[in-house]
């Protein structure tokens, strides 16, 4: 069950101002050149891979949840960007295809992928054991869980037992890992951990900054940028753990996967695809053969 917690008006408006392309106090977020975009060529081998339905469309309909800095998030006019969406787009153009976007909450996506209303999602998706038995996954990075404090306090995540700590909803941090820690907490005898479930990732950054909870659990890219936005308020701590690949949604067992994971490899061939990582300075994670399925927790 997903859980929902309301935050306070004052807050949700701070939060959300989180999500623009810059911050006056941190580092503006590059983005990829769209001429690199504009210049890619049809794969012919990968489009002949499609699904004649998809192929004759003419379109890739993806579904994204744009709260999720720099991977994906909204630009100041409410347009979906950011690395995520460069690389989606990127895979429509290898595939001959235009890209439609459409912007919803996280935990539909992947029912809208199995019910057939969307082709594709590219919106930071660990790709794990109990999702494969749902989409496939093609894979195209490798992320990790990291840790984010306030400035100054003394959060250690192996210790967090009694702490407050942020997460965003649906995600591995909410479903797996924190509930998983708050547990051994526990079973040791000490308090749970308090686990403040929020809906977008700029509220959970924000409830760190005015102090409802003193860290926050994401996925390394994201935990990464907001430190680089908000560096007089917000640290890692810790170290990056429970490295996962990131895996691009597809239907289950379809030709589509198949004309995906070809798409993706061209780009990784030809560097288009290291490119678009590097614009996000999240290079580090590449990959370099796009896998099916790899996830294996």
């Amino acid at each position: 069950m997903k859980i929902r917690i309301a935050v306070p008006a004052l807050a949700a408006a701070a939060a959300l101002a989180l999500v623009g392309c810059t911050n006056t106090d941190g580092a503006e977020r590059e983005t990829v050149d769209a001429d690199l975009i504009a210049g890619i060529e049809t794969d012919a081998a990968a489009a002949e891979l499609l699904p004649a339905e998809v192929a004759e469309s003419g379109v890739l309909r993806m579904g994204i949840n744009p709260n999720y800095p720099p991977n994906e998030y909204k630009d100041e006019n409410g347009e979906p960007v950011g690395w995520g969406v460069d690389l989606g787009d990127a895979v429509a153009a290898k595939l001959g295809l235009e890209p439609e976007w459409e912007t919803m909450s996280f935990d539909s996506i992947i029912p809208r992928v199995q019910e057939g209303a969307l082709d594709m999602s590219s919106s930071s998706f660990t790709d794990t054991v109990e999702r494969q038995k749902s989409v496939d996954f093609v894979n195209y990075l490798n992320a990790g869980s990291q840790w984010a404090a306030a400035v100054g306090e003394d959060v250690d995540p192996e210790n967090a037992c009694g702490l407050t700590v942020a997460v965003k909803a649906t995600t591995v941090q909410e479903q797996t890992e924190l509930p998983a820690r708050s547990e051994q907490c526990v079973a040791d005898g000490k308090e749970p951990i308090d686990i403040l479930v929020l809906d977008q990732q700029p509220e959970v950054t924000q409830a760190v900054v005015d102090g409802r909870a003193v860290a926050f659990s994401a996925d390394s890219p994201i935990a990464g940028d907001a430190a680089l936005q908000l560096p007089d308020q917000i640290e890692l701590v810790g170290e990056m753990f429970d490295a996962a690949p990131y895996g691009l949604v597809t239907p289950k067992d379809s030709e589509l996967t198949l004309a995906v994971q070809a798409a993706v490899q061209s780009l990784m061939d030809d560097g288009t695809y290291l490119e678009i990582l590097k614009s996000a300075g999240v290079e580090s994670g590449a990959l370099t053969t796009a896998t099916i399925n790899a996830g294996e927790n």
